[in-house]
């Protein structure tokens, strides 16, 4: 059972991909359903997602398709699309007219562009003594897709400390971070301590115990037993702002 603003974005996802080929976005979203900020689009995303509605491709602006309507959105988009074919899917054209001769305008140089997508910043994360965790959406922030790694949800945290600063990581770096409760030994992980500490890390797992190594010599590894950690993810890519 999908909430009314769930069948609202859906809705109007559907419609919009009908009429462009392509998903709206997420500012696109937020006006169409009269929501204050783009973390309330992020949750429905979220929430349609794991109900099997959409999916989210990576790699791709804008990547969002839907993989089934409830059954009154369909036969409302079938009906429309009916509507449409009967009355030849009319649009109205523009016929230039008579007007005055202009030279041609200038032949514009191609241009590169870059596709992205915005994450949602849930807030700080401690690269030195661990801090409170944190599980809130400050604000958002836009990346290349190219930065985004494998299936599955991203999230993005503005680094407090130096601890990392070795693996090039600094105090007010924005890193991306791809949601995952696995790791490698050696990955850069988010960890959560003991369910209320959140800590940005290179895990490694040692028997029944595991590690959280800085990348600063000034701050001692921090070992655990297994069970008081849980990793949240893992780093995939870093934004920094001169």
């Amino acid at each position: 059972m999908l909430t009314r603003k769930q069948l609202d974005l859906l809705d109007f996802i559907q419609t919009r991909l009908n009429r462009d080929g392509v998903p709206p976005s997420f500012d696109e979203m937020k006006e169409a359903l009269d929501l204050r900020s783009k973390s309330g689009i992020h949750r429905l995303i979220t929430a349609l997602e794991e109900r099997g509605f959409i999916r989210r491709l990576a790699h791709r602006a804008r990547a969002i398709e839907i993989v089934k309507l409830p059954d009154a959105l369909a036969d409302k988009h079938a009906a429309r699309a009916q509507a449409e074919a009967a009355t030849g899917g009319f649009s109205p054209r523009v016929i230039d007219g008579d007007r005055p001769d202009s030279p041609p305008p200038a032949r514009a140089m191609p241009v590169q562009t870059i596709e992205a997508m915005e994450l949602p910043v849930m807030g700080r994360i401690a690269a030195g003594v661990p801090i409170e965790a944190i599980s809130h959406v400050s604000h958002s922030v836009t990346v290349p897709t190219a930065m985004l790694s494998g299936r599955g949800d991203h999230y993005a945290l503005e680094v407090r400390g130096d601890s990392m600063i070795e693996a090039g990581i600094n105090d007010g770096d924005v890193v991306v971070i791809r949601e995952t409760s696995v790791a490698d030994n050696g990955d850069i992980v988010v960890a959560l301590v003991e369910d209320q500490e959140a800590t940005l890390k290179r895990f490694m797992r040692r028997g029944n115990t595991i590690a959280l190594e800085a990348a600063n010599p000034a701050y001692e590894t921090r070992v655990y037993p297994d069970h008081m950690v849980k990793v949240q993810g893992r780093l995939v890519g870093l934004i920094r702002t001169y």
